[in-house]
């Protein structure tokens, strides 16, 4: 649970800084800080391709091809449940707690928590990262951490902002942050034993590695991906795995 333990962490250290500092960042740091998150995204998104893919070439190729399906079966499955539209009435209605804090003093700490959880908990890149984590492509006993520190990284980010419109209560999101990206982890790696035995945990990074380098897009904002949308894909990646690869 390194990762989830990362990005609590970030999200305190965020915290923090907001207190301390006396201005925000400037638009240059801000856009060198968004560039390196995106390359970060980029390089550790295809390194999870890459560690997740079995030592010969004709095997890989089949798990990559699982796993460009899986995804995009996975996206025509969320689009069917309306994963996005979920999302984006999560994101709205932490957008209205926002506000209501702003016009609201006596709200400003219970809404703040409440709006910080929420956009911290719902972003796809914490259910990756808390996937790879409990998935890790290696027999790693630390995981694969990367996805949710680049996560903690830009939760830190956002706190800063957070504080001064919520003060130090918003901070104190890091804890169901904590519980619920560690609950992911140790979920998958319960599951980690039966899964590695049936050659089934590859596909999983496989399919997770290509939606990270779909949210490296937004994090660039070269366009809007529903992410969301993409997060069934895990689940189908296993299951064209055990009937193709098997």
């Amino acid at each position: 649970m390194t990762g989830a333990f990362i990005n609590a962490l970030g999200i305190l250290i965020g915290g923090l800084a907001g207190l301390a500092m006396l201005k925000p960042l400037s638009l240059r740091s801000q856009i060198f800080l968004r560039f390196a998150l995106g390359a970060g995204t980029v390089f550790f998104g295809l390194q999870l391709v890459w560690l997740s893919l079995p030592g010969t070439f004709l095997p890989g190729l089949k798990q990559i091809g699982v796993a460009v399906l899986a995804t995009i079966v996975g996206f025509w499955i969320g689009r069917l449940l309306r994963l996005q539209h979920g999302s984006n009435r999560l994101g709205r209605y932490a957008g209205r707690l926002i506000t209501d804090a702003q016009s609201s003093p006596s709200r400003k700490k219970i809404d703040g928590l409440l709006a910080c959880s929420i956009l911290f908990c719902a972003a796809p890149l914490g259910a990756l990262g808390a996937l790879a984590d409990g998935l890790p492509p290696t027999d790693s006993p630390y995981g694969y951490c990367y996805l949710l520190a680049i996560k903690g990284v830009m939760d830190g980010m956002a706190m800063t902002g957070f504080m001064k419109i919520f003060g130090w209560p918003a901070a104190l999101s890091a804890f169901p942050v904590f519980a619920l990206f560690s609950g992911i982890t140790l979920a998958c790696r319960l599951g980690t034993p039966w899964l590695a035995a049936h050659g089934l945990v590859g596909p999983i990074d496989t399919v997770a590695g290509f939606i990270a380098e779909a949210i490296a897009l937004m994090i660039f904002e070269v366009r809007r991906v529903e992410m969301a949308n993409f997060l069934p894909g895990l689940a189908v990646a296993p299951l064209l795995a055990w009937w193709w690869l098997a």
